[in-house]
């Protein structure tokens, strides 16, 4: 079988393995954005329920993922844009769809992609909410002739135990800077306790290996089982996760009504959910915020009002020397901005410096190699954005 990457590659003339130098078509609608932005965007696709963007390596192409269960794969130098077949079945509905894509870290050589999406499984309910959990899988992307097809594909990974609740499952991923782990997030699916139980993978932050299993070395890994799994807990609605440029792991959460938080992530450590959030339950019920006393790790920020994250990453480019080194957030709230964060890994601390305001909410971002970003908007009638500096 042959590599997306080298398949890609042809189609671009990019050589697999070289830094992408991002030909943007030049007829990608301008976007209008407020007075004073550092950016100037253009859109390129339109999508239905967009839910997460990445970058190939060596070519710049992108794969798109929709909340409904299909993918979009496409290429910003001729701005064709090919269907994905391969995909696993999903259980749409609420937060429940496909969800995350990431190239594998030798995927110039084995072509090999993940996915996670909501998965109805077990014995279902003759009526009512569906049984559903997270998945994840990884398989092969083979491109050719106007389409593309995920080959292969094997699940290596799913939340126990399965819940009738559509929310969530937050099942974002990301690779260690070193290729050797697969960090993979996993509501609590709304249930709020299973996040303190170290007896089940909901309300986790998780450390595997590439193909699924426990990875060595793991907090609890001696406990056996899903908990062997297990990096950090006490968490919510995982949606953003990344390593700052010191190789520290941060995580982005949802808070309830309010509580909205970064923390900056030990492993071992019980982020304190839902014993403790600095935002309150959504029926009005008080829960008390975070104090120094409380024995948890504190959030290095929090938001109230909340600015309902998507996606998070740390910018590395030159393109925005203004970033470089901090967190640019996604942001799906009334806010519909990139929020811009500066962090302090000694000090465990974070300020929000700066909100872009855009036309829509904002669900993904991703990092081009030349320091430019692809933006997914939210929603039904969603638009991918390519961001480059203001004139």
């Amino acid at each position: 079988m042959i590599p997306a990457a080298l398949l890609g590659a042809s189609c671009t003339s990019a050589a697999t393995g070289d830094s992408e130098v991002v030909a943007v078509p030049s007829d990608g609608t301008p976007v209008e954005l407020e007075a004073g932005s550092p950016f100037s965007a253009r859109a390129y696709l339109n999508l239905t329920e967009g839910w997460a963007v990445a970058v190939e390596p060596g070519t710049g192409n992108l794969l798109i993922t929709e909340k409904g269960g299909t993918a979009k794969y496409y290429n910003p130098a001729t701005g064709e844009d090919w269907p994905v077949s391969g995909l696993p079945p999903v259980s749409y509905g609420g937060q429940g769809g496909l969800g995350d894509v990431a190239f594998a870290p030798d995927y110039a050589s084995s072509g090999m992609v993940y996915l996670t999406w909501a998965q109805a499984a077990g014995p279902q309910p003759a009526g009512g909410e569906p049984m559903r959990r997270a998945a994840a899988a990884r398989g092969r992307l083979l491109c050719a002739a106007g389409s593309c097809e995920i080959v292969g594909l094997t699940e290596i990974w799913h939340q126990q135990p399965m819940i009738a609740s559509a929310g969530h499952f937050s099942h974002k991923l990301l690779f260690s800077p070193d290729g050797r782990y697969l960090y993979l997030t996993s509501g609590e699916r709304m249930q709020g306790d299973p996040a303190q139980s170290l007896s089940t993978n909901l309300g986790k932050l998780l450390r595997l290996n590439l193909d699924g299993t426990p990875a060595e070395g793991n907090p609890f890994a001696a406990q056996g089982g899903v908990t062997a799994q297990i990096w950090s807990y006490g968490h919510r609605n995982l949606l953003g996760i990344d390593f700052a440029p010191d190789g520290r792991l941060w995580e982005l959460e949802h808070g309830p009504r309010g509580g909205d938080e970064l923390n900056l992530i030990t492993p071992g450590a019980n982020y304190g959910w839902p014993v403790r959030s600095n935002g309150n339950d959504y029926d009005g019920d008080d829960i008390p915020d975070h104090t120094a006393d409380d024995g948890f790790a504190k959030p290095a920020i929090f938001w109230d009002p909340v600015i309902a994250p998507g996606d998070m990453l740390f910018y590395r480019g030159s393109l925005f020397p203004q970033f470089r080194g901090q967190v640019l957030i996604a942001a799906m709230s009334s806010v519909q901005s990139i929020v811009q964060v500066r962090v302090d890994s000694a000090a465990g601390t974070a300020t929000e410096v700066a909100r872009y305001r855009f036309p829509q909410r904002l669900r993904s971002l991703a990092e081009a190699a030349d320091g430019s970003l692809w933006v997914v908007e939210d929603g039904p009638r969603g638009r991918l954005l390519h961001l480059t500096p203001a004139d």
